[in-house]
């Protein structure tokens, strides 16, 4: 379906991007991303692409909002507290951008059920809080041959790195053991930062405008406001992508 005049509209100012224009616009609204998590990284992420004009959203969240979420989980609000987080989030999406369809899916992310979840994706966001459910969205996106971007906060810390194996390290090779699972201390502007980049990720690689964090760790210092970016090698014996994959 073509571009109609409200779009055009709405994204007249993206479109004016050397290298941008109609034809670039129809790309974003071609395309349909899976959002992994509808928490304080999901928000941002979606808010952003829900805008942005990415014609598909599945994003994919079994919990639902309490009052702890809520200095950092702007999809929510109070009026939300106890309904499921996908759900909340496809309300607030279709108010933002309507011409966007948006599929909530109220489920856990499990072996038996990723694949299906992600379905025909062009891409995963990773906006979880947990390594197990990260590393199931790993090896989907190797199977799928599709890109996951990475992106994990703490504090005022955060990090992000776009992964496509077999061109890039995978999870695995970045994390080759899940850390301990905790409730950890988080300021809303983290998440806010973080998701965006997240974003701004999927958006240049849907577009094709701009380089990707392919092969790199970007890593944000809140309280210094410093990036810096480390080049990360792929594990030749990772069980994952390595040449002694299972």
């Amino acid at each position: 379906m073509n571009l109609s005049e409200e779009e055009l509209k709405r994204y007249n100012r993206q479109m004016m991007m050397d290298g941008w224009g109609e034809e670039t616009q129809q790309k974003l609204k071609n395309s349909t991303v899976f959002i992994a998590g509808a928490g304080g990284l999901g928000s941002p992420v979606s808010i952003y692409l829900t805008v942005a004009g990415i014609g598909n959203l599945r994003i994919c969240d079994f919990d639902s909002p309490d009052w702890t979420n809520l200095n950092r989980q702007i999809l929510h609000d109070h009026t939300r507290i106890g309904t499921n987080k996908a759900e909340s989030a496809k309300i607030t999406l279709n108010r933002l951008n309507p011409s966007v369809n948006v599929e909530a899916f109220t489920g856990k992310i499990t072996e038996e059920t990723v694949d299906e979840l992600v379905g025909d994706a062009d891409l995963i966001i990773d906006c979880m809080d947990n390594f197990p459910t990260r590393y199931l969205l790993n090896e989907t996106a190797i199977r799928k041959g599709i890109p996951l971007i990475y992106g994990s906060i703490w504090g005022m810390d955060g990090m992000v790195s776009f992964i496509d194996s077999p061109e890039t390290p995978c999870l695995k090779c970045l994390f080759p053991e899940a850390p301990p699972s905790e409730t950890f201390p988080v300021v809303g502007a983290t998440p806010g930062v973080i998701g965006s980049l997240q974003a701004l990720e999927a958006i240049k690689y849907l577009t094709g405008i701009g380089s990707n964090l392919r092969g790199y760790l970007l890593v944000w210092n809140g309280m210094k406001n410093e990036f810096r970016r480390y080049r990360v090698p792929k594990d030749p014996e990772c069980p994952i992508c390595g040449n002694n994959k299972g």
